[in-house]
């Protein structure tokens, strides 16, 4: 792999800081015409894209949080938002009815778990995912 210079370095640095490619090329002290076709060649080079994943890397060891903890946290946030709470009236009377706390933070929290474990969607052989709606509040136990 080829060895970066320092204002390429810098560049790195700046990038994984800013993640703007333009202003991390004018903050390691690049003075092209074109900062912005210069900078996005950076980011083209192979050696740069292996820096900035190999400091990325050593950002996320460094942070040292267990996988356990990552699993266990998103199970709280999935668990949290999926239970039902009481609909109130203007008056804060309960209705009778109930619904989920936050079905969209759930689901994001489930699907950010799936992500990190490592199961993959299923795809079809054109490339299309087969969408399947479920609406929760219709579902009765002989369904689940």
């Amino acid at each position: 792999m080829k060895q970066l210079t320092q204002q390429q370095n810098k560049f790195v640095i700046e990038y994984i800081k800013t993640l703007d490619a333009e202003l991390a090329a004018k903050r390691a002290g690049y003075k092209a015409k074109d900062l912005k076709s210069f900078s996005a060649a950076l980011l083209e080079k192979d050696y740069i894209i292996h820096s900035i994943k190999t400091h990325l890397n050593h950002q996320i060891e460094s942070l040292s949080v267990p996988k356990g903890y990552v699993i266990q946290k998103l199970l709280q946030i999935a668990e949290f938002s999926l239970e039902q709470e009481d609909i109130l009236d203007k008056e804060g009377i309960p209705t009778g009815k109930r619904k989920l706390r936050d079905p969209s933070a759930g689901l994001k929290a489930l699907e950010s778990l799936c992500k990190y474990l490592g199961y993959s969607t299923s795809q079809s052989e054109d490339g299309y995912q087969e969408a399947k709606i479920i609406t929760i509040a219709n579902l009765d136990d002989e369904k689940i």
